[in-house]
Formats: C-alpha cells, structure tokens, sequence
C-alpha cells in the first residue's frame, strides 16, 4: 500500500471555534489510526447536549460522514470535502454546533461546517504522510508486547487485527524506509518464526 504524494498527517489534535449568528461551533480534528477507531474516538468528542455532532473521516482509501440531522449535505460533506482540499489523511474531524436560534439555511450550514473544518486543518500542526506497505504476520501471544515495542520504534502502525488460538493475526502499515529493518528485528525477536508478508489488493479493497 503507498500514499498518495502530498499528502499529511496531523501531529496531534486540532480545535477551532466560531460563533455564527448565534450558532456555536467547535471543530476538532485527531489521528486516525485504522477506520475501526473511528466509533469509539466520535463517541470521545462529541457532546451529547449539543444540537448536532457531524463529523468525517478519512483512512486511506475509506472514508465517511455523518450530517447527525443536519439537513441532508449541508455538513458531513463539507466537512469530508475539506479533509481532501487540505490533503490531510488518516483523520477523523468532527464539528459541534449549538443551536443559537437563528436558522442559517443549507447554504450558510455548508459553509459553517466546512469552513469550521477547514479552519481547524489549516491551524493544524502536521507532516508528510510517509509511503507505507501494508504487510501482515500472525504474533504469539508471548511475543506481542515485544512486538509492539519493535512496531512503535519503526513508526508502524496496526491497521486490523484479529485473536486466534494460535496467536494475534496483524495487518501492519510499515513505512518503507523502515520495513528491512523491522523484518530484520523480528526475525531475530521470534528466532525467524515470525515472518512479515506482504498484503494483496485483493485481501483488503
């Protein structure tokens, strides 16, 4: 798997707030480690007492957006649409409205949740998105606390994994500069019992 060129990934979390014809809004942008964070990092930013938390996210080649009861379009989208113009990935951004008493229209909604969202982004501290394989291996559970320790300092991240019987199969986002030398630290790790393999397309479109 290879990232497009041009593409960032925030250093950390992201706020911007604004308020629009009474209408308050708070954007937050986090990493986005793999798509099956995105539940339980939604359910961390959002507030429950607000009137709508619409949100988007972006991890490789998934995405999605929500509008919470928005009128249809007028803020998923917009704020998805700014995730891709500031060419950022592997984020989840969510923006909080709180109902201020004057209606803004679709059109002044689209252009609150987005530039909200756009905002946020381009206050963002980020880097280039390393290219990274994507690459598979099933871990012992003996060796799995190693095994993250070694991920960690090769920049690695676990994009899915599954519990087996016979250990932990991982699939691994390893930047390429970093992949011989992972395999190398591995090999020596599991005594050449845990072999790094590359995903196929098919596995994972």
């Amino acid at each position: 798997m290879s990232d497009a060129s041009g593409l960032r990934r925030l250093l950390g979390p992201a706020q911007y707030r604004v308020e629009i014809r009474k209408s308050r809004f708070l954007a937050q942008a986090v990493v986005l480690n793999q798509p099956e964070d995105a539940a339980a990092r939604l359910a961390q930013l959002s507030d429950p007492a607000a009137s709508h938390n619409c949100w988007a996210w972006r991890c490789g080649a998934h995405y999605r957006f929500s509008d919470d009861g928005e009128p249809g379009g007028t803020a998923g989208r917009p704020i998805l649409s700014a995730i891709e113009n500031q060419g950022v990935d592997q984020c989840l951004l969510v923006v909080t409205r709180w109902y201020g008493g004057i209606q803004l229209g679709t059109g002044g909604l689209a252009r609150a949740y987005g530039g909200s969202a756009n905002s946020c982004l381009q206050d963002a501290a980020s880097e280039p998105l390393v290219e990274r394989s994507l690459l598979q291996c099933l871990c012992p559970y003996t060796l799995l606390e190693q095994f993250k320790s070694l991920l960690t300092a090769a920049d690695a991240c676990i994009m899915a994994e599954r519990f087996l019987a016979e250990g932990v199969h991982l699939q691994l986002g390893v930047p390429v500069p970093h992949q011989a030398q992972l395999q190398q630290r591995l090999q020596n790790l599991s005594r050449g019992d845990v072999v790094l393999t590359r995903v196929e397309s098919s596995d994972h479109a």
